[in-house]
Protein backbone atom coordinates (compact mmCIF):
# COMPACT_ATOMS: atom_id res chain seq x y z
CA UNK A 1 0.00 0.00 0.00
CA UNK A 2 1.35 3.41 -1.02
CA UNK A 3 -0.11 6.78 0.01
CA UNK A 4 0.78 9.94 -1.89
CA UNK A 5 -0.03 13.47 -0.77
CA UNK A 6 -0.57 16.05 -3.49
CA UNK A 7 -1.15 19.82 -3.25
CA UNK A 8 -3.87 22.05 -4.60
CA UNK A 9 -2.83 25.05 -6.67
CA UNK A 10 -3.77 28.68 -6.96
CA UNK A 11 -2.98 30.65 -10.10
CA UNK A 12 -1.41 33.86 -8.83
CA UNK A 13 -1.42 35.00 -12.46
CA UNK A 14 -3.56 33.47 -15.19
CA UNK A 15 -3.01 35.26 -18.48
CA UNK A 16 -5.25 33.87 -21.22
CA UNK A 17 -4.52 34.32 -24.90
CA UNK A 18 -7.02 34.02 -27.72
CA UNK A 19 -8.77 30.86 -28.89
CA UNK A 20 -6.45 28.73 -31.03
CA UNK A 21 -7.48 26.59 -33.98
CA UNK A 22 -7.10 23.46 -31.81
CA UNK A 23 -9.64 24.79 -29.30
CA UNK A 24 -7.09 25.69 -26.61
CA UNK A 25 -5.76 29.05 -25.42
CA UNK A 26 -2.12 30.03 -24.91
CA UNK A 27 -1.54 30.72 -21.22
CA UNK A 28 0.89 32.52 -18.97
CA UNK A 29 -0.05 30.60 -15.87
CA UNK A 30 1.88 31.18 -12.64
CA UNK A 31 1.04 28.15 -10.51
CA UNK A 32 1.52 28.21 -6.74
CA UNK A 33 1.20 24.95 -4.73
CA UNK A 34 -0.47 25.18 -1.31
CA UNK A 35 -0.63 22.82 1.66
CA UNK A 36 -4.34 22.14 1.24
CA UNK A 37 -4.21 18.78 -0.54
CA UNK A 38 -5.61 15.35 -1.31
CA UNK A 39 -4.21 11.92 -0.49
CA UNK A 40 -4.34 9.00 -2.92
CA UNK A 41 -3.68 5.49 -1.59
CA UNK A 42 -2.84 2.70 -4.04
CA UNK A 43 -3.37 -0.95 -3.06
CA UNK A 44 -2.78 -4.09 -5.12
CA UNK A 45 -6.01 -5.48 -6.57
CA UNK A 46 -7.08 -8.44 -8.69
CA UNK A 47 -10.11 -6.57 -10.00
CA UNK A 48 -8.46 -4.18 -12.46
CA UNK A 49 -8.39 -0.43 -11.77
CA UNK A 50 -10.99 0.54 -9.16
CA UNK A 51 -11.68 3.72 -7.24
CA UNK A 52 -13.21 4.91 -3.98
CA UNK A 53 -13.41 8.37 -2.43
CA UNK A 54 -14.01 9.98 0.95
CA UNK A 55 -14.14 13.52 2.29
CA UNK A 56 -16.08 16.68 1.41
CA UNK A 57 -17.90 16.45 -1.93
CA UNK A 58 -16.91 12.79 -2.33
CA UNK A 59 -20.28 12.11 -3.94
CA UNK A 60 -19.34 14.56 -6.73
CA UNK A 61 -16.18 12.62 -7.66
CA UNK A 62 -16.64 10.19 -10.58
CA UNK A 63 -15.52 6.66 -9.79
CA UNK A 64 -15.23 5.46 -13.39
CA UNK A 65 -12.64 5.83 -16.13
CA UNK A 66 -13.43 9.53 -16.50
CA UNK A 67 -11.53 10.09 -13.24
CA UNK A 68 -7.99 11.28 -13.93
CA UNK A 69 -6.60 8.98 -11.23
CA UNK A 70 -7.94 5.91 -13.04
CA UNK A 71 -6.73 7.25 -16.38
CA UNK A 72 -3.30 7.90 -14.87
CA UNK A 73 -3.00 4.32 -13.62
CA UNK A 74 -3.95 2.92 -17.02
CA UNK A 75 -1.62 5.31 -18.87
CA UNK A 76 1.36 4.41 -16.67
CA UNK A 77 0.63 0.70 -17.08
CA UNK A 78 0.38 1.03 -20.87
CA UNK A 79 3.67 2.95 -20.98
CA UNK A 80 5.39 0.03 -19.25
CA UNK A 81 3.59 -2.67 -21.23
CA UNK A 82 1.46 -3.85 -18.32
CA UNK A 83 -1.55 -5.32 -20.12
CA UNK A 84 -3.88 -5.90 -17.18
CA UNK A 85 -3.08 -3.46 -14.34
CA UNK A 86 -4.58 -4.18 -10.95
CA UNK A 87 -4.85 -1.39 -8.40
CA UNK A 88 -7.42 0.09 -6.07
CA UNK A 89 -7.09 3.85 -5.66
CA UNK A 90 -8.68 5.54 -2.66
CA UNK A 91 -8.91 9.33 -2.89
CA UNK A 92 -9.18 11.24 0.38
CA UNK A 93 -10.51 14.62 -0.80
CA UNK A 94 -9.73 17.97 0.76
CA UNK A 95 -9.35 20.00 -2.45
CA UNK A 96 -12.73 21.43 -3.57
CA UNK A 97 -14.32 19.56 -6.47
CA UNK A 98 -14.63 21.64 -9.67
CA UNK A 99 -13.33 24.56 -7.60
CA UNK A 100 -10.55 25.97 -9.77
CA UNK A 101 -7.79 24.42 -7.65
CA UNK A 102 -6.95 21.47 -9.94
CA UNK A 103 -8.20 18.78 -7.56
CA UNK A 104 -8.86 16.25 -10.31
CA UNK A 105 -5.49 16.97 -11.88
CA UNK A 106 -3.82 16.62 -8.49
CA UNK A 107 -5.37 13.17 -8.05
CA UNK A 108 -4.11 12.16 -11.49
CA UNK A 109 -0.58 13.21 -10.55
CA UNK A 110 -0.81 11.41 -7.21
CA UNK A 111 -2.00 8.23 -8.93
CA UNK A 112 1.01 8.31 -11.26
CA UNK A 113 3.39 8.54 -8.30
CA UNK A 114 1.49 6.00 -6.19
CA UNK A 115 1.22 3.37 -8.93
CA UNK A 116 4.85 3.89 -9.95
CA UNK A 117 5.91 3.16 -6.37
CA UNK A 118 3.43 0.30 -5.85
CA UNK A 119 4.51 -1.45 -9.04
CA UNK A 120 8.21 -0.63 -8.42
CA UNK A 121 8.61 0.84 -11.90
CA UNK A 122 11.10 3.62 -11.07
CA UNK A 123 9.88 5.74 -13.96
CA UNK A 124 12.14 8.79 -14.54
CA UNK A 125 10.56 12.03 -13.34
CA UNK A 126 10.79 13.59 -16.81
CA UNK A 127 8.79 10.66 -18.18
CA UNK A 128 6.17 11.08 -15.47
CA UNK A 129 5.89 14.75 -16.48
CA UNK A 130 5.34 13.72 -20.12
CA UNK A 131 2.63 11.25 -19.10
CA UNK A 132 1.07 13.90 -16.87
CA UNK A 133 0.86 16.30 -19.81
CA UNK A 134 -1.07 13.65 -21.75
CA UNK A 135 -3.63 13.55 -18.94
CA UNK A 136 -4.27 17.30 -18.74
CA UNK A 137 -2.80 20.78 -18.68
CA UNK A 138 -2.64 21.10 -14.87
CA UNK A 139 -1.37 17.59 -14.07
CA UNK A 140 2.36 18.25 -14.61
CA UNK A 141 2.40 21.09 -12.08
CA UNK A 142 0.80 18.86 -9.43
CA UNK A 143 3.84 16.60 -9.86
CA UNK A 144 6.31 19.48 -9.73
CA UNK A 145 4.85 21.66 -6.96
CA UNK A 146 6.48 24.81 -5.65
CA UNK A 147 5.91 27.80 -7.94
CA UNK A 148 6.19 27.60 -11.72
CA UNK A 149 5.28 29.44 -14.89
CA UNK A 150 3.17 27.33 -17.22
CA UNK A 151 3.14 28.14 -20.92
CA UNK A 152 1.35 26.57 -23.87
CA UNK A 153 -1.80 25.07 -22.38
CA UNK A 154 -0.05 25.38 -19.00
CA UNK A 155 1.81 22.08 -19.33
CA UNK A 156 5.23 23.57 -20.32
CA UNK A 157 6.68 24.40 -16.91
CA UNK A 158 9.48 26.68 -15.76
CA UNK A 159 10.16 26.58 -11.99
CA UNK A 160 10.29 30.05 -10.46
CA UNK A 161 12.34 31.34 -7.52
CA UNK A 162 10.34 32.13 -4.42
CA UNK A 163 11.41 33.33 -0.98
CA UNK A 164 9.72 32.40 2.28
CA UNK A 165 6.15 31.36 2.97
CA UNK A 166 2.93 33.02 1.84
CA UNK A 167 -0.33 32.62 3.76
CA UNK A 168 -3.60 31.97 1.94
CA UNK A 169 -7.30 31.56 2.57
CA UNK A 170 -9.59 29.68 0.18
CA UNK A 171 -13.33 30.32 0.28
CA UNK A 172 -15.22 27.30 -1.03
CA UNK A 173 -18.45 27.96 -2.91
CA UNK A 174 -21.52 25.76 -3.15
CA UNK A 175 -21.29 23.79 -6.37
CA UNK A 176 -18.62 23.96 -9.02
CA UNK A 177 -17.92 25.69 -12.31
CA UNK A 178 -17.05 23.92 -15.55
CA UNK A 179 -13.62 25.00 -16.76
CA UNK A 180 -14.60 24.72 -20.46
CA UNK A 181 -17.72 26.80 -19.75
CA UNK A 182 -15.64 29.54 -18.11
CA UNK A 183 -13.25 29.66 -21.07
CA UNK A 184 -16.22 29.88 -23.46
CA UNK A 185 -17.64 32.74 -21.40
CA UNK A 186 -14.25 34.48 -21.50
CA UNK A 187 -14.32 34.26 -25.31
CA UNK A 188 -17.92 35.47 -25.41
CA UNK A 189 -17.18 38.48 -23.23
CA UNK A 190 -14.21 39.41 -25.40
CA UNK A 191 -16.34 39.19 -28.54
CA UNK A 192 -19.09 41.21 -26.86
CA UNK A 193 -16.56 43.90 -25.92
CA UNK A 194 -15.43 44.12 -29.54
CA UNK A 195 -11.84 43.05 -28.90
CA UNK A 196 -12.23 39.64 -30.51
CA UNK A 197 -11.45 36.28 -28.95
CA UNK A 198 -9.25 34.53 -31.53
CA UNK A 199 -5.51 33.96 -31.14
CA UNK A 200 -4.98 36.63 -33.81
CA UNK A 201 -6.99 39.14 -31.75
CA UNK A 202 -5.49 38.68 -28.29
CA UNK A 203 -1.77 39.20 -27.57
CA UNK A 204 0.12 36.16 -26.32
CA UNK A 205 0.23 36.55 -22.53
CA UNK A 206 3.43 36.72 -20.52
CA UNK A 207 4.33 36.66 -16.85
CA UNK A 208 4.15 39.99 -15.00
CA UNK A 209 7.69 41.08 -13.96
CA UNK A 210 6.30 42.74 -10.81
CA UNK A 211 4.64 39.50 -9.76
CA UNK A 212 7.80 37.47 -10.39
CA UNK A 213 9.84 39.96 -8.38
CA UNK A 214 7.40 39.82 -5.45
CA UNK A 215 7.61 36.01 -5.38
CA UNK A 216 11.40 36.06 -5.50
CA UNK A 217 11.56 38.67 -2.71
CA UNK A 218 8.95 37.04 -0.45
CA UNK A 219 6.94 40.28 -0.69
CA UNK A 220 3.32 39.49 0.20
CA UNK A 221 2.15 43.08 -0.32
CA UNK A 222 3.77 43.21 -3.74
CA UNK A 223 2.33 39.83 -4.71
CA UNK A 224 -1.14 40.90 -3.58
CA UNK A 225 -0.96 43.99 -5.80
CA UNK A 226 0.04 41.87 -8.82
CA UNK A 227 -2.53 39.05 -8.50
CA UNK A 228 -4.37 38.69 -11.82
CA UNK A 229 -6.76 36.25 -13.48
CA UNK A 230 -8.05 36.82 -17.00
CA UNK A 231 -10.80 34.25 -16.33
CA UNK A 232 -12.17 36.17 -13.35
CA UNK A 233 -14.64 38.32 -15.34
CA UNK A 234 -16.04 35.16 -16.93
CA UNK A 235 -16.35 33.37 -13.58
CA UNK A 236 -18.11 36.42 -12.10
CA UNK A 237 -20.41 36.58 -15.12
CA UNK A 238 -21.46 32.97 -14.58
CA UNK A 239 -21.53 33.25 -10.76
CA UNK A 240 -22.16 36.93 -9.79
CA UNK A 241 -22.33 36.07 -6.08
CA UNK A 242 -18.56 35.53 -6.09
CA UNK A 243 -18.17 39.31 -6.01
CA UNK A 244 -19.68 39.28 -2.51
CA UNK A 245 -17.17 36.61 -1.43
CA UNK A 246 -14.23 38.61 -2.78
CA UNK A 247 -15.50 41.74 -1.01
CA UNK A 248 -16.01 39.91 2.29
CA UNK A 249 -12.43 38.65 2.30
CA UNK A 250 -10.88 42.01 1.46
CA UNK A 251 -13.10 43.74 4.02
CA UNK A 252 -11.75 41.25 6.58
CA UNK A 253 -8.19 42.37 5.94
CA UNK A 254 -6.87 40.24 3.09
CA UNK A 255 -4.01 41.90 1.22
CA UNK A 256 -5.37 40.70 -2.12
CA UNK A 257 -8.07 38.51 -3.60
CA UNK A 258 -8.93 36.74 -6.84
CA UNK A 259 -10.96 33.88 -8.21
CA UNK A 260 -8.76 30.77 -8.25
CA UNK A 261 -8.35 29.50 -11.80
CA UNK A 262 -11.74 28.98 -13.42
CA UNK A 263 -13.45 29.26 -10.02
CA UNK A 264 -15.64 29.26 -8.11
CA UNK A 265 -13.19 29.00 -5.20
CA UNK A 266 -11.88 32.45 -4.19
CA UNK A 267 -8.31 32.91 -2.97
CA UNK A 268 -7.13 35.54 -0.48
CA UNK A 269 -3.54 36.43 0.34
CA UNK A 270 -2.96 37.37 3.97
CA UNK A 271 -0.11 39.12 5.76
CA UNK A 272 0.72 36.18 8.04
CA UNK A 273 -0.77 33.06 9.62
CA UNK A 274 -2.80 35.04 12.19
CA UNK A 275 -4.15 37.26 9.43
CA UNK A 276 -5.15 34.22 7.39
CA UNK A 277 -6.97 32.70 10.38
CA UNK A 278 -8.88 35.96 10.91
CA UNK A 279 -9.86 36.24 7.23
CA UNK A 280 -11.00 32.60 7.18
CA UNK A 281 -13.14 33.12 10.28
CA UNK A 282 -14.71 36.26 8.82
CA UNK A 283 -15.49 34.50 5.55
CA UNK A 284 -17.10 31.55 7.34
CA UNK A 285 -19.29 34.02 9.26
CA UNK A 286 -20.12 36.13 6.21
CA UNK A 287 -22.61 33.77 4.58
CA UNK A 288 -20.90 34.32 1.22
CA UNK A 289 -19.27 30.88 0.99
CA UNK A 290 -19.79 27.32 2.19
CA UNK A 291 -16.56 27.28 4.21
CA UNK A 292 -13.07 28.76 4.21
CA UNK A 293 -9.65 27.21 4.80
CA UNK A 294 -6.45 28.93 5.90
CA UNK A 295 -3.27 27.38 4.52
CA UNK A 296 0.21 28.27 3.26
CA UNK A 297 2.71 27.65 0.51
CA UNK A 298 4.61 26.97 -1.54
CA UNK A 299 4.87 23.24 -0.90
CA UNK A 300 6.35 20.33 -2.91
CA UNK A 301 4.43 18.39 -5.54
CA UNK A 302 3.01 14.87 -5.32
CA UNK A 303 5.15 12.68 -3.06
CA UNK A 304 4.87 9.45 -1.10
CA UNK A 305 3.65 10.29 2.38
Amino acid sequence: MITVRVPAKVNVQLGVGGLRADGFHDLANVFFAVALGDEVTATESSEGVTLSCSGPDADAVPLDDSNLAARAARLLAAHHGIADPGVHLHIAKAIPVAGGMAGGSADGAAALVACDALWKLETPFETLLELAAELGSDVPFALLGGVALGRGRGEILEPLPVEGTFHWVFAVADGGLSTPAVFRECDRLRDEAGTGSAATDVPTPDADPALLAALADGDAVGLAAALANDLQPAALSLRPALADTLRAGTDAGALGALVSGSGPTCAFLAKDADGAAAVAAALRASGTCRTAHATYGPVPGAAVA
